[in-house]
């Protein structure tokens, strides 16, 4: 047993020492949060109105609108990143559009489409927001209707009814919603290689380089690697606690 706590590869606390005391490891891995947190939060806020669409418009084709909106799911991951690399690009879509309208001089592009933040949160947002529809549209499909006709029948007005009755009962569905696109991107690293360079640059892709460079750090990698499990699981738990005691007292 004593052999687990000595030699060159027994347990040390020095790699943690080092984590919490480095500011390019803490840093890297708020800049992470906060990229998650602003992309979780906007595909929420536009996942909310075409799943409230679907769920309570009362159309007869929800299901065939349900089933286009998951239609890019059929196809590879990989496959829709590198096709917004191809309309992100200096002379994508995007570009190439500006150019022939005139609105942007021929040899000039806009460059920051690529290769920036922007161009990660808005490949995120795009890839989740299926993802983030489908949990709200079952809350609000699962809502009891005569409820809100009640609430019309006593002279409530649609804002009034959707503020007091239709968003406190699919809360639920929009809290794991937002979990549900802000647990994978926080440690995302397919999309900021491809589409991030070095200002999309995330936490999860300083996990993979200490892992798979020529000059690998597997104690310092398996470190990051644990403190965002632990994060991740504490906020999973405070989540589900959060909603279980909601569900309780409503």
């Amino acid at each position: 047993m004593l052999a687990l706590f000595s030699g060159p590869h027994g347990f040390t606390l020095s790699a943690w020492h080092d984590f919490f005391h480095s500011s390019i490891y803490l840093g890297l891995f708020w800049k992470s949060v906060k990229m998650s947190l602003i992309v979780s939060a906007l595909v929420v806020l536009a996942a909310y109105p075409l799943a409230y669409y679907l769920a309570l418009s009362g159309t007869k084709r929800k299901y065939v609108l349900l089933l286009v909106l998951i239609a890019p799911f059929l196809t590879s991951y990989l496959l829709r990143v590198l096709a917004w690399k191809v309309i992100l690009g200096d002379e994508g879509v995007i570009n190439s559009f500006l150019f022939w309208t005139g609105l942007r001089s021929s040899g000039h592009p806009i460059s920051a489409l690529l290769y920036s933040r922007f161009a990660v949160m808005l490949v995120l947002g795009y890839v989740w927001l299926p993802f983030v529809a489908l949990p709200i549209f079952v809350s609000l499909e699962s809502l009891d209707t005569r409820l809100l006709e009640a609430a019309s029948d006593l002279g409530a007005s649609r804002l009034q009814a959707f503020r007091r009755i239709t968003l406190p009962l699919s809360f639920p569905g929009v809290v794991a919603a937002f979990l549900f696109v802000f647990i994978p991107t926080v440690g995302e690293f397919i999309t900021p290689s491809l589409v991030g360079g070095t200002s999309g640059y995330m936490y999860g892709n300083q996990i993979v380089d200490l892992f798979g460079t020529g000059f690998p750090d597997w104690e310092t990698g398996s470190v990051l690697a644990l403190f965002l499990l632990g994060v991740i699981a504490a906020l999973t738990a405070v989540f589900s606690r959060f909603l279980q005691v909601r569900g309780a007292t409503g």
